[in-house]
C-alpha cells in the first residue's frame, strides 16, 4: 500500500490579515498539518510571529494538527511555553543546546506541558547526531535551506539525511509506532516528490502554496506523490 504523504502549509508564507480564511483554506484542501515557524533574531537571523498571534491562532478549531517550529535560543523555557498554548507537535533544534542532557530536557518539558515533540538540524548538521534521540520523539525535522527566511531552493544533500533516518527508524522500530520524518524548505511537486521517495512522511510547504489561486491543486498535487 502506498504510504500517504502529510502536507503541513506553512503560516510564514500565509496572509497575515486573513489569518482564519487562510488556516480554513488549507483544512479543506486536505492538508493534515499546519506549520508554524517561530524565530527569533537570536538563534536565525530573522524574527516571525509574536507569541500572543501563535496563541491565537492555536485557539482557532481545526482538524489540523498545530505543528509549531520552534527557532529560538532558548527551547527549554519557549518549548512548554507553545505546548500550554495549545501545539500538538512542539519542534526545537539540536543546535540551539549545548548538551545531550539539556536536549532530554527539552523533550521531556515539552511532552510534560502536553505536546508532542520533534527535533530538527540544520543542513550543516550531521544526521547522526539525531539518531539517539529518535526513540523519544514524535517526529525529526530535516531542513532543506538554512533556517530563517522563506523561499530558498531545496538543498539536495537532504535527501541523504531523509534516506538515512527512514533507514534507522524503520529498522529499529519495526512494527511499532514510527517518528515522522519532516521535511522543510524549498519543496514543490518536483523536490517533495524527491524527498518522500527519499522517505519523508510530511512534506512543509510556504511560497509554493499560499498566495497561488490553485492552492487547493497544489496540495492535491503533494497529496499525491
Amino acid at each position: 500500500m502506498k504510504k500517504q504523504i502529510i502536507v503541513a502549509p506553512s503560516l510564514l508564507s500565509a496572509d497575515k490579515n486573513h489569518i482564519v480564511d487562510e488556516i480554513a483554506k488549507a483544512g479543506e484542501a486536505g492538508a493534515k498539518f499546519l506549520h508554524i515557524d517561530i524565530m527569533d533574531g537570536v538563534f536565525v537571523p530573522n524574527t516571525s510571529f509574536t507569541f500572543d498571534f501563535v496563541a491565537n491562532v492555536l485557539t482557532i478549531p481545526s482538524p489540523m494538527v498545530y505543528d509549531v517550529h520552534i527557532m529560538v535560543s532558548n527551547p527549554r523555557v519557549l518549548g512548554p511555553k507553545y505546548a500550554k498554548a495549545g501545539a500538538d507537535v512542539v519542534t526545537f533544534h539540536y543546535e540551539a543546546c549545548f548538551s545531550d542532557l539539556e536536549r532530554r530536557s527539552v523533550i521531556a518539558a515539552i511532552r510534560r506541558a502536553g505536546a508532542k515533540v520533534g527535533m530538527s538540524i540544520k543542513p550543516a548538521t550531521p544526521v547522526a547526531l539525531l539518531l539517539p534521540f529518535v526513540e523519544d520523539l514524535d517526529l525529526v525535522l530535516v531542513m532543506s535551506v538554512e533556517p530563517g527566511k522563506g523561499g530558498q531552493p531545496f538543498l539536495d544533500e537532504a535527501l541523504g539525511k531523509i534516506a538515512s533516518l527512514r533507514d534507522f527508524i524503520d529498522h529499529s522500530s519495526p512494527n511499532g509506532p514510527k517518528c515522522l520524518i519532516e521535511v522543510d524548505g524549498g519543496i514543490n511537486e518536483e523536490t517533495g516528490r524527491l524527498a518522500a521517495k527519499a522517505g519523508a512522511d510530511v512534506l512543509v510547504a510556504g511560497s509554493y502554496l499560499f498566495g497561488h489561486d490553485d492552492f487547493a491543486q497544489r496540495v492535491k498535487g503533494l497529496l499525491s506523490i
